[in-house]
């Protein structure tokens, strides 16, 4: 069991972590396209753990490197951007036509281009092991969390204000907000 402490391997322990949560964005994703949103939820709330997790191990068993920024990165785009902007889609802005499907189309697309942007940066910025006191811009993971909130408001606010929320977290995503990393 040595090779899971090995910082080249590339199924380390903290690799492994990060492979959990791309395995819980994928089935998210079956979920929502058999419209089950609760367990689509449950398994995006899992995968943030597991998030969670393996930046901790990664640093703990100094496990960081490029393999590792960039899985943790593709992960945190599959789970934290495109399964709460398609449970969204799938769930809030189903049965639109005409000019409104356009307009939430656009607003989700401008929201995963957003995080897409963002997590690229984060990388470019990124130097493997280290930890920033602050993050410039939301995190991918607040930001779903913000999602999610939207999502849950839906039946108050209407697909129009989850669409405002959407492009407002988006537009956060790329802010010069300072988040303090915990």
């Amino acid at each position: 069991m040595h090779f899971l402490y090995k910082p080249s391997n590339h199924f380390n322990l903290a690799n492994l972590f990060t492979m959990v949560n791309i395995t819980c964005g994928l089935l998210a994703t079956y979920f929502i396209t058999q419209n089950q949103f609760i367990p689509a939820i449950i398994l995006a709330w899992i995968g943030g753990a597991f998030d969670i997790f393996d930046g901790k191990i990664a640093r703990k068993y100094k496990l960081s490197n490029e393999f590792g920024i960039q899985l943790d990165s593709f992960a945190d785009f599959l789970s934290f951007v495109l399964v709460p902007t398609f449970l969204i889609f799938q769930a809030v802005y189903s049965g639109l036509e005409g000019i409104s499907l356009v307009a939430v189309a656009i607003g989700s697309i401008y929201y995963v281009i957003s995080g897409l942007r963002r997590l690229i940066q984060f990388n470019i910025d990124a130097n493997a092991g280290e930890v920033t006191k602050y993050f410039t811009g939301i995190p991918t993971p607040l930001g779903a969390i913000f999602l999610w909130i939207a999502y849950l408001s839906a039946p108050w606010i209407t697909w129009m204000g989850v669409l405002v929320l959407m492009v407002f977290i988006g537009t956060l995503l790329n802010s010069k907000v300072k988040i303090p990393h915990p």
